[in-house]
């Protein structure tokens, strides 16, 4: 198997002919309910994305949408089926292999922020980058320059618990993509937030994978957010449907 990087570099060319980056083929999860009955999730989703693309995943509440996105994200095993991102299959990537990878590809952004109270925007977004040993004056010189994208460059040094939840939600979004992960996965980025604020992180977040040529699948209620996105899904009886 090639390396992650050797992948990374390869996937210009393929994004450039139209290629998927990620492939999903009949994924399907399952849990055992309180009363020890198995109870079907996913039973069958099959998806494609390309470069540059934000797909939006719809469906009622508990259809299946967060245990999707852990599944993209490594963070849970199917039961059955393939996940293919950049020619690598999570599910052939040993434990160090998997944890690596969402290191270096994979952004996440949750309904809940996760921001650490204590330390300051910057400090928040040049976190993911210090655990990567990037220098100090490196990891915060690309925090500043993503907190400026985001319209934060005069909140840069405040602590996020002084920050209002639109300022919280954008600095969790950096902080996601400083990294420039080529697959970003949103859960309801925009659920806590006011039709406008929400518009706003919206409109970044899909900018920022059109113009990366990146891939994000963003699982929200929010039919604003997902109409700006190239494709809108529904999730329901465990399955994907066009929109």
């Amino acid at each position: 198997m090639q390396s992650i990087q050797t992948e990374r570099e390869n996937s210009t060319e393929r994004d450039a002919k139209g290629f998927a980056m990620l492939s999903v083929v009949d994924l399907r999860k399952s849990f055992a309910s309180p009363t020890g009955a198995k109870v079907e999730v996913l039973r069958g989703v099959t998806l494609d994305a390309k470069g540059g693309e934000t797909v939006a995943i719809t469906g009622a509440s508990g259809s299946g949408k967060s245990t999707l996105l852990h599944l993209l994200g490594g963070l849970e095993d199917p039961d059955h089926g393939s996940i293919v991102f950049e020619n690598i299959e999570l599910g052939s990537l040993s434990p160090g292999a998997l944890a690596n990878f969402r290191q270096h590809s994979i952004g996440f952004v949750f309904q809940f922020h996760y921001l650490l109270a204590d330390l300051s925007a910057v400090e928040n977004v040049a976190l993911p980058l210090r655990i990567s040993r990037h220098s100090p004056m490196t990891a915060r010189k690309m925090a500043e320059s993503l907190l400026s994208e985001m319209g934060l460059d005069d909140r840069s040094d405040y602590p996020t618990a002084h920050l209002s939840g639109g300022e919280q939600q954008r600095v969790a979004l950096a902080r996601a993509l400083v990294a420039s992960p080529r697959l970003l996965l949103a859960d309801e980025p925009t659920g806590n937030l006011d039709a406008s604020i929400g518009d706003e992180i919206g409109r970044i977040l899909v900018n920022y994978i059109r113009k990366r040529n990146a891939v994000a699948i963003i699982a929200t209620h929010n039919e604003t957010l997902a109409n700006i996105c190239d494709r809108v899904m529904v999730l329901e009886g465990g399955r994907l449907h066009k929109l």
